[in-house]
């Protein structure tokens, strides 16, 4: 696999200093720990904030990432500021949720804090990838004077719609997987360095105060006030500040950058490379770009008033990838950069193409066509955010394909230029009263194999309202529109399009509880199409740069493994998935951190409610003679009304317990 670290820099217009351990109070006495770089002369010249707000640990969760982005960015004349979330890393408190009240506000008293010192200028920027992209964006929705701009990447307008949570109203796989994700990530330690003989007595009380947070999630199944907050496509006016969003076509939350360019008022562009879930001047697959370039000139005119053209950049940028064999991993996506000055854009328009009998573009079907899958269709469709570099990405589709009702169109005498989202509006009759479908866009290329494009899923009790679903009436024909996720593409002449339905994407989302059968009667593909310009890039970016890497000693390396085997005995299909991130420890500081995952997840391709999952992490950390270790498992199951969630949680110093908890819940299924 190649190298993703950019081309390194270590002399910069102005010396950078770091504060290792900066603590900030909040007003309700609660000491945030803040790892701060800046000009060592900020308070001759004092400088803008540009704040990062995270659960993640600065210690040694987001090290990598934060060693080569936030030193050069402060050579280039800021403050740059990252927080451990209350309740994580070395901050006090308890995290309760994702994007409660409480950690927004910390967010504004740290920017507060922040534009209060002697070494600020007064204006503030916010930054963030994922979880810092989302509450970026619903920091600016509250409007804190001094935030004058942001940079979001990888994250969501709509929490209910275009999150880990659900897509289209189905309950995604990675719903249980990121609670038990997080269970894992809260559990860890301080670092008594830092927090002196306080240390353990603040760990225990994290523990004991510990969310189950999969209760909250999989509880939640509709597009209720739970989920409204926090999703700023509730008032995109409220949002003044300046907004630069970045995302991936690999990532699942490619969606978010067309949003928000479309719907803000505020000034805002969009950059979207061929990148799974990773800043992008160290993601794969490539082209990276010199994202910290580009973030320079947002800042430089949004945060200084420096008049450098950041506001006449084209409103959409985005990498049109070329058609490849499909494979689990890539290094790199061929393709070209295009930009449109304004977005939506003219020169997209909808093609129609009919669904017919087996065809796509002729005539229209003639015979209803019933879609029934085996209920592990769905296991080549990847990851929902690829992160590891790993074996994460759509894989041949053939065998899902097999799996799925096709519709094939002809072969193609011209490139086709696809770039937005592509929306399937079908008519069709179920047999139950809950049911769902899964459409993926795929490319027929001519040496056999078939590539996924992009796709949908809908829950169809959601068919018409996600806040208020409602069943379906066995044997009625309904209306539905399943929309794609927005995807640039270009299918080369000689290649053909194929729609593939099916009922179950497993285990991409947790199956109906019947296995149902849906009757296609009809159905139309508004395909976004783009006229083909010359064959060259329409904008460039710098290449990637960074600051000094981290300096640490790899104790193990890394690893990743995902397999699907089928029980000859029972049926049982079973994808077991391995991540193993290595452990290292810190030259500077000392600092030992290491995790594995275990996921297995299992169906019986007859049996909806033989669908169980079971994860299983594992955190070490310490120095020499003191290791620390958090094993989480969780554990998920379910019949026809409800589902059952377990999960355990030890925490050990020295090979001694010294936390020990289990839950056991039981969630009702309502619509889902």
């Amino acid at each position: 696999m190649a190298s993703f670290m950019p081309d390194i820099q270590t002399e910069f217009a102005r010396e950078v200093v770091e504060i290792e351990d900066q603590p900030i109070e909040m007003p309700d006495g609660c000491r945030l720990s803040a790892r701060i770089w800046m000009p060592k002369d900020a308070e001759d010249h004092p400088v803008p904030v540009i704040l990062e707000h995270l659960p993640y640990r600065k210690r040694d969760g987001t090290i990598v990432r934060d060693s080569i982005t936030h030193p050069w960015m402060a050579g280039q004349g800021y403050a740059c500021i990252r927080v451990d979330m209350r309740g994580n890393g070395d901050s006090e408190g308890v995290m309760e949720d994702e994007y409660t009240p409480q950690e927004l506000q910390d967010a504004c008293d740290v920017i507060a804090w922040a534009v209060a010192q002697p070494w600020c200028s007064g204006t503030a920027g916010m930054m963030g990838i994922s979880w810092g992209g989302f509450n970026s964006l619903q920091v600016a929705a509250l409007r804190p004077s001094a935030l004058k701009a942001i940079i979001t990447i990888c994250s969501t307008v709509d929490r209910f719609a275009d999150d880990i949570h659900f897509k289209g109203g189905c309950l995604l796989g990675e719903n249980f997987g990121w609670a038990a994700n997080m269970l894992s990530y809260s559990s860890r330690p301080p670092d008594p360095l830092l927090l002196g003989p306080g240390w353990r007595e603040l760990w225990l009380n994290r523990l004991r105060e510990m969310p189950f947070l999969a209760r909250e999630w999989i509880s939640r199944q509709t597009r209720d006030d739970y989920w409204k907050h926090g999703s700023v496509c509730e008032d995109y006016s409220a949002i003044q500040a300046a907004v630069l969003s970045i995302g991936g076509w690999h990532d699942g939350y490619r969606n978010t950058i067309s949003h928000l360019v479309e719907n803000l008022e505020a000034p805002v562009k969009g950059i979207v490379g061929p990148w799974i879930h990773k800043y992008p001047h160290y993601a794969g697959p490539e082209p990276r770009i010199g994202f910290l370039q580009e973030a320079a000139r947002w800042w430089d005119h949004w945060l200084k008033g420096i008049d450098n053209g950041a506001e006449a950049l084209p409103d959409y940028r985005a990498w049109l990838m070329d058609s490849i064999s499909p494979q689990r991993w890539v290094d790199e996506r061929p393709g070209r950069w295009i930009a449109e000055t304004e977005w939506p854009s003219k020169a997209i328009t909808d093609t129609a193409f009919e669904l017919g009998d087996s065809t796509l573009g002729r005539s229209a079907i003639s015979t209803p066509v019933p879609v029934c899958s085996p209920l592990d269709c769905g296991s080549q469709a990847g990851e929902y955010f690829p992160f590891a570099y790993g074996p994460e990405l759509p894989d041949e589709q053939t065998p899902d394909d097999l799996r799925s009702a096709c519709f094939d169109g002809d072969v193609l005498g011209t490139p086709l230029d696809i770039v937005g989202a592509p929306r399937l509006v079908i008519k069709a009759r179920s047999d139950k009263p809950m049911a769902q479908i899964a459409v993926r866009l795929c490319d027929l290329r001519p040496d056999g194999t078939s590539a996924l494009i992009t796709m949908g899923v809908l829950n169809l009790t959601h068919r018409t309202s996600a806040e208020a679903p409602e069943l379906l009436v066995p044997g009625e024909l309904f209306e539905a529109t399943i929309t794609l996720d927005q995807i640039a593409y270009r299918i080369p002449a000689g290649h053909r399009l194929r729609i593939a339905v099916s009922t179950s994407c497993w285990p991409f989302i947790w199956p109906s509880p019947e296995h149902a059968t849906v009757t296609l009667a009809a159905g139309s593909l508004q395909l976004p199409c783009r006229t083909p310009l010359a064959d060259q890039d329409e904008c460039n970016f710098h290449d990637p740069v960074g600051a000094a890497p981290w300096r640490h000693e790899a104790l193990r390396p890394s690893a990743a493994i995902r397999t699907t085997e089928t029980d000859p005995a029972t049926g049982l299909v079973t994808t077991a998935i391995f991540n193993d991130a290595g452990e290292n420890r810190d030259l500077e500081h000392g600092l030992i951190s290491g995790s594995t995952t275990r996921e297995r997840w299992s169906i019986r391709p007859d049996d909806p409610l033989s669908a169980t999952v079971h994860i299983r992490w594992e955190q070490t950390g310490g120095r020499d003679t003191w290791r620390t270790e958090t094993v989480t498992e969780m554990e998920m199951r379910c019949d026809r009304d409800w589902f059952y969630v377990t999960g355990k949680l030890v925490a050990t110093e020295n090979d001694t317990v010294m936390f020990d908890k289990e839950w056991d819940e039981r969630i009702a299924r309502r619509f889902i």
